[in-house]
């Protein structure tokens, strides 16, 4: 049987992140000088690099402002996460799916926009972390939707493209998917719309991870 690789996105997918992500963003934004955003405009830009959702949020404001900007977001994160604030719970069924993806031989992987220490804390809060094969961040690869780091889990995997499947709630990781020429599975229980993962070319969209061990395992 060849080697397949199932990656995942992290927050919105693996993880419900938007508390802390949203927090962190309003205290970022308030101690720049730029128009604090609205929840849901918060929810719609995470998966991006922090550089690239801040313009996506700020476009008019200045280089300096956003750059100051980004600095808060990371201590403010950071803080919230040894203060034992941040509240970043698997969604339901999560931890069961990659334990029975592993037992069918799947590799697994990460592509995400958070940092590589924020990633390892998350995983490891969760005693996930060693399910993983390959993790890949936003501190060494362009922002979603470049296909950058998919590029370099597959490699660090060693498995095709065409043995390889994406998984994600956002359009980026959809359009990033198709970029790194890997199967896109959207998921419905995260941060964009069912809609919007189908109108941006997903294979498929899953309602729930039973769903996805379903499609998955054969």
């Amino acid at each position: 049987m060849s080697r397949r690789l199932a990656v995942f996105d992290c927050d919105g997918t693996l993880v419900d992140g938007q508390a802390g992500i949203c927090e962190a963003m309003e205290t970022a934004c308030g101690a720049a000088g730029i128009a604090v955003p609205s929840r849901q405009a918060i929810r719609r830009i995470v998966g991006l690099s922090l550089p690239q959702a801040m313009f996506h949020l700020a476009p008019d404001t200045t280089p300096d402002q956003r750059s100051y900007a980004v600095e808060v977001y990371k201590d403010a994160y950071r803080t919230s996460r040894t203060e034992g604030r941040l509240y970043e719970p698997l969604f339901a069924g999560i931890a069961d799916l990659l334990h029975d993806l592993r037992a069918e031989g799947w590799l697994l992987g990460v592509a995400t926009g958070k940092s590589d220490r924020g990633l390892k804390a998350c995983l490891k809060q969760h005693r996930i972390e060693h399910l993983f094969t390959t993790l890949q961040t936003a501190d060494h690869h362009p922002s979603k939707p470049d296909p950058a780091m998919l590029v370099a889990a597959l490699a660090e995997a060693d498995v095709e493209p065409r043995d390889a499947v994406m998984i994600g709630d956002t359009s980026f990781d959809i359009t990033m998917a198709h970029a790194a020429g890997v199967r896109a599975v959207g998921v419905a229980w995260g941060y964009h719309s069912v809609a919007e993962l189908t109108a941006e070319g997903a294979d498929t969209v899953v309602r729930e991870p039973g769903e996805l061990k379903g499609l998955l395992v054969e």
